[in-house]
Formats: structure tokens, sequence, C-alpha cells
């Protein structure tokens, strides 16, 4: 039987990953998309982290209760700000599959992001991931900075080469991007210099494919 995923995202952008990624398995997918939410949260100093926090459990439910078989939530911001919910289906979460593959790398690593209001949310919940499966994680955290206005502001070509360009930096390096908006470029620097560079697209499908039993279509 066909999985009905409902996607939560915090821009139009992370549509085409997904949809991508997961073509080859019988999957519906439905995405709820609210990118005026993480602009306020950067943008309003008397929106709350804990207005923040609800907007993001009220949006979930709303997923939930459009008859998906599981939830699916690409916006590592949103994940930090939604805590612990219980609900009648799987909540999956972009980011615990990426730092499971993180918590397997023994040797110092570099983690690159774009939004820097990400970065304390994520490495949180890394940390606390990596403690919980008792690994000690040697990382450095680097952030291309004015780069995540671009891709708020559609302006996507831009965005990917500032991405790009940084990552080239990087060869010899075990390095990962931990936002989803940052794959394409990562491809594209894998693609050219022969390194690998984990990110979390990949390491999502796996999961989803294990945790939902998703079926290869005939």
């Amino acid at each position: 039987m066909k999985k009905r995923i409902g996607c939560l995202h915090a821009h139009y952008s992370n549509i085409d990953y997904i949809e991508i990624a997961l073509s080859a398995y019988d999957v519906e997918l439905s995405h709820f998309v609210d990118p005026g939410l993480m602009v306020r949260v950067m943008t309003d100093p008397d929106f709350t982290e804990s207005d923040a926090q609800r907007k993001v459990k009220e949006q979930v439910e709303w997923v939930v209760q459009s008859g998906v078989d599981a939830v699916l939530i690409t916006c590592t911001n949103y994940i930090a700000l939604l805590g612990q919910l219980s609900t009648s289906v799987p909540i999956i979460k972009l980011d615990e599959p990426y730092f499971e593959a993180l918590c397997q790398i023994d040797q110092p690593q570099t983690i690159v992001f774009t939004n820097p209001d990400t970065v304390p949310g994520t490495m949180d919940r890394l940390q606390q991931f990596a403690k919980n499966h008792q690994k000690t994680l040697d990382i450095e955290v680097q952030v291309i900075e004015n780069t995540f206005a671009l891709i708020m502001r559609g302006k996507k070509d831009e965005y990917q080469n500032e991405v790009y360009n940084f990552l080239k930096k990087y060869q010899q390096k075990v390095v990962s991007v931990a936002q989803l908006s940052m794959v394409s470029a990562a491809q594209q620097v894998e693609q050219e210099i022969s390194q690998t560079i984990i990110n979390p697209l990949n390491t999502l499908v796996t999961s989803m494919v294990k945790q939902l039993n998703l079926k290869a279509k005939e």
C-alpha cells in the first residue's frame, strides 16, 4: 500500500529535494510550507521562543490531521523548536539519521551551516544524541555568513553559488552540510573533487525506507 507522508518545510526550496529523493518509492507526498515562521523568529524581538514552539506544534498537529501515515520535518530549526510531541503517526526528523552518520566518525569533522539561528538548536540536539549513544565528537562549526537570506528571498542560484564556493575550500577534510537547502551545492562539489560530503538527504532516505518499510515502484 502506498504510504502517505506529510512534509513540513520552512521554505519551498526543500520540496524538490524530497520529491526527487523519494521518487523511486511508492509514496504520496503532501507538502506544507510556512516560510513566515522563520522570518518572524529572526526579525521580531517580541516573538518569543515559546511562541515559536507553540506554532511548530500547531503545524505538526495540522499535518497529522490531514490523514497521513507519517510526518517528515525538513527544517532543522523546526525540529529544535518542536521538542517531544506525542502523535498518532511517526514523526521523522531530518537531522536524526544525519546525527547517526556523524557519530560514526572518529576523526575531527566540520559541520557547515548557512542559517546561524539553526546552529544552537541543532548542535544541542547533536551533542545530546551523541551522549545518548556514548559517542564523543570532535566538531568544528562553520557558518557561511550573510547567505541564508538569499534563499529566503528566492535567490536560489546566488545561494547555491555561495555554498559551493565555501565548500570547495574543505578538500581533504571530513565535512558535512547541516541543512537540506545546501545539498545541491554539496553534491556538485562532491562530483568535482571526488570527496564525500555528508548531507542530511542521503541519510534521511536510507532511514525512511527502513522505518516506514517503503517499497520501490514497480
